[in-house]
């Protein structure tokens, strides 16, 4: 399918700059079937749904991946850390900016006297780093700045905002795996979430670790000619026998997610039927034209155009009721990307 398919125009002020408080987003609801739009607010999420559905959250948090350093010339180096390449946390798969300060054998130099050397560059730009010492946790959370997409304003090297560090990630966040966050668990509070159970909605989590492919600008005419990056999966046993329950119930399976939506889909399309937790990696590329067999709603954001998270959205509720919403949101001014509003399909 034509990649153009899927551009819209968005004004450049619709673009979130800043975090709003959790749960006071706007809300458009859309039928997927009809394409009929409701106007809601975040809040009203836990009256949207019904009793019996199943909402599967992302439950993984976001390192903060992005370290600034000086090369031989003090000049400034960002390095977008991807993931440990070895246990002990001292080589990394990283991307870098710009690219010509950080050549094979280039070191760049950090606070707290932390160096590192660049061993190796991918044909695709990724960067083989090598640090002096392991970078644990606690170094990362000292040294390390919150990944907001670039779209997201914010000046190079500065120290983070706090209210970026909290915003950034989701409440109910464990395991820091990601580069970025899955955006549409944003906007959930505890009391959201209380109001959610109260209403007799079970939930349920999975992990996956998103990385900076999943944002990768497609470039390709056709979607045919674009790959998604492998992506690290678990989902546990309990998230598997809930799916499994409620789909023989012929209760909703609702994913808070583009993220949950490609695991879950991914799962069913694998041969383990087994019963029991699942880890495994996916480069499960959703686009129109796709059968889904576990999703029945949709909770997410507002996306870029020509991006992957909007054709799957697409391959969900259809492409032409998507962008007719699309267009709808900008008319009524809603806000957008990982900062913005949220989009509930069902």
């Amino acid at each position: 399918m034509r990649v153009d398919a899927f551009d819209y125009h968005l004004p450049a002020d619709r673009i979130a700059q800043e975090a709003r408080p959790r749960g006071s987003s706007r809300l458009l609801v859309l039928d997927r079937r009809s394409g009929e739009i409701e106007h809601r607010r975040f809040a009203e999420l836990p009256r949207i749904l019904r009793p019996g559905d199943l909402l599967v959250r992302n439950d993984v948090r976001v390192r903060p991946a992005r370290l600034y350093g000086r090369d031989a010339e003090n000049r400034l180096v960002e390095i977008f850390l991807l993931k440990p390449v070895d246990e002990i946390r001292r080589r990394w798969l990283a991307l870098a900016r710009p690219g010509r300060r950080a050549k094979t054998g280039r070191r760049v130099a950090f606070d707290e006297g932390l160096a590192a050397e660049v061993v190796a560059v991918a044909e695709d730009g990724t960067r083989t780093v090598l640090f002096e010492r392991p970078l644990d946790d606690g170094v990362l959370d000292r040294l390390g700045r919150t990944p907001l997409p670039p779209y997201i304003r914010r000046e190079a090297g500065a120290p983070d905002r706090p209210q970026d560090r909290a915003a950034y990630q989701t409440v109910f966040a464990r395991e820091p795996l990601a580069v970025a966050a899955p955006t549409a668990g944003l906007h959930f509070t505890e009391e959201i979430l209380e109001a959610i159970r109260s209403r007799g909605v079970e939930i349920a989590d999975l992990t996956l670790a998103v990385g900076a492919g999943t944002f990768k600008p497609v470039t390709a005419a056709d979607t045919s000619d674009h790959a998604l990056p492998p992506e690290d999966v678990v989902i546990p046993a309990a998230t598997r026998a809930a799916v499994a329950a409620a789909k023989a119930g012929g209760r909703r399976v609702l994913a808070v997610g583009t993220t949950v939506a490609r695991s879950l889909e991914a799962d069913a399309r694998s041969d383990a039927g087994a019963p029991g937790a699942r880890r495994f990696s996916t480069d499960l590329f959703i686009t129109p034209g796709f059968e889904f067999r576990l999703l029945d709603g949709l909770l997410t954001n507002f996306h870029l155009p020509r991006s992957t998270l909007l054709m799957l959205v697409s391959a969900f509720a259809g492409r032409e009721r998507v962008l007719a919403a699309y267009a709808e949101a900008i008319r009524e001014g809603y806000a957008f990307y990982s900062y913005g509003d949220a989009m509930f399909a069902a």
